[in-house]
């Protein structure tokens, strides 16, 4: 069966995260944006993990069912830690295939940090002694590198990570078959690296709200249970890992080099040209993801290797409508009108991906169905994200504006 995953995202005891972020909300969203399985994020916390054990019916092929929305046990880890006379900060994903597992991994994680401090701890623990105890524990664990390019808190961050995956986890690297994306860059960026080749590529929205669960997401078609899904991203299958769904990376906070306190916004270029310094301040720059990579690469942009799963860089259908709109995406307008095209049109996955050109066109606004068919075939303009700052999307030129201005202006 083809489903969408959407695996890494974190609970109401995360740090900055919505209190809706509860098994109950994100059931609903999930099912709003055509979401078939979810990860539960932040199983290392105890009181998120007495509500997953609650709330959760256990199907006994290491999925869990919520209002018929399907769950697997995930995490992540914050492992901040000094190798050989260097600092670094490199978050991981775990996913674990029960609940007796997930109970043996927090048992064994508490004796190196606090667990109950944040839905994502801080463990002050080598990347490669994580992923040794968590296989040691259980071996149909997958362990995932998250977001590898961010460049504070990843294996390849320009702040505080490394240049290969075998420095991070040595040993323990052919245990390791799949990495995450992140916001910041998409799989076309990551096959720029031949390193990478052998790893999946997965994509997940990292959601601290319920509204922006599956903002990045996975597309299968294969059986929905673990061990298939663990088999199919093991052997990065092209027949049944169909695609995934991307920010376009433009949008993402991290993609280019900036210093956020000035609003100096930097292409790589333009950073080599400053000598990695603010042209304001002088201070030094954070060096963003587009940077990172092309320091990386060794292929020239826009190669694509035989094995790489497909991708498609989408919009959310709320900035979509917002920018229509031309008001903010959290407008209770906005809200309105993304519950009516829901109501017309079925799921937001259908309608930004599927929905026929003229089934838009005849059930939307005119100017909502204008930018869903915009963002599919990439006529969009955006100022790319920097030091934290998410991307400013264009998908209406000014003129564009200007002209539905005349339009309403005419109708008084």
């Amino acid at each position: 069966m083809e489903f969408i995953a959407d695996f890494h995202i974190h609970s109401k005891y995360s740090r900055a995260t919505s209190r809706d972020m509860d098994i109950k909300h994100i059931a609903e969203w999930a099912k709003l944006k055509g979401i078939t399985l979810m990860g539960t994020g932040d199983f290392t916390h105890h009181l998120w993990l007495e509500e997953l054990k609650g709330n959760l019916q256990d199907l006994g092929n290491g999925l869990f069912l919520h209002n018929d929305v399907h769950f697997m046990l995930t995490c992540e880890i914050s492992s901040i830690y000094s190798k050989k006379g260097k600092t670094y900060r490199v978050h991981n994903m775990i996913f674990s295939p029960s609940f007796k597992t997930t109970d043996k991994i927090n048992e064994t994680l508490s004796r190196y940090g606090n667990l109950a401090s944040d839905g994502r701890p801080i463990l002050g623990m080598d990347a490669e002694e994580l992923a040794r105890i968590v296989f040691d524990i259980d071996e149909s664990c997958m362990f995932i590198p998250a977001h590898v390019w961010t460049p504070w808190f990843s294996v390849f961050g320009s702040m505080s990570g490394f240049d290969r995956i075998e420095d991070c986890f040595e040993k323990q690297t052919p245990r390791i078959f799949a990495l995450e994306s992140g916001l910041s860059s998409d799989p076309g960026m990551n096959w720029r690296l031949s390193a990478l080749d052998k790893y999946t590529i997965i994509s997940n929205s990292d959601s601290h709200s319920p509204q922006k669960i599956g903002r990045e997401a996975n597309v299968f078609d294969c059986e929905l249970n673990y061990k298939t899904i663990r088999e199919v991203l093991s052997a990065k299958d092209k027949k049944r890992f169909l695609y995934t769904v991307e920010f376009f990376p433009e949008e993402g906070k991290y993609h280019y080099d900036g210093h956020r306190l000035c609003g100096t916004r930097l292409s790589p270029k333009q950073t080599r040209e400053n000598n990695g310094r603010c042209p304001k301040c002088a201070k030094p720059v954070t060096v963003g993801v587009m940077n990172r990579v092309e320091q990386l690469a060794d292929r020239p942009e826009g190669y694509v290797p035989p094995s790489g799963i497909p991708f498609k860089n989408l919009i959310p259908l709320d900035e979509i409508i917002a920018e229509a709109k031309g008001v903010g995406k959290t407008s209770q307008g906005v809200e309105r009108e993304y519950r009516a095209c829901l109501a017309k049109l079925g799921t937001e996955f259908e309608i930004l991906n599927k929905a026929p050109k003229e089934v838009l066109k005849k059930e939307l606004s005119p100017r909502i169905a204008e930018g869903i068919l915009r963002v599919r075939e990439g006529k969009v303009h955006i100022q790319a994200g920097y030091d934290g700052e998410y991307g400013k999307i264009q998908i209406f030129s000014d003129d564009d504006k200007q002209q539905t201005a005349e339009k309403q202006l005419s109708l008084f």
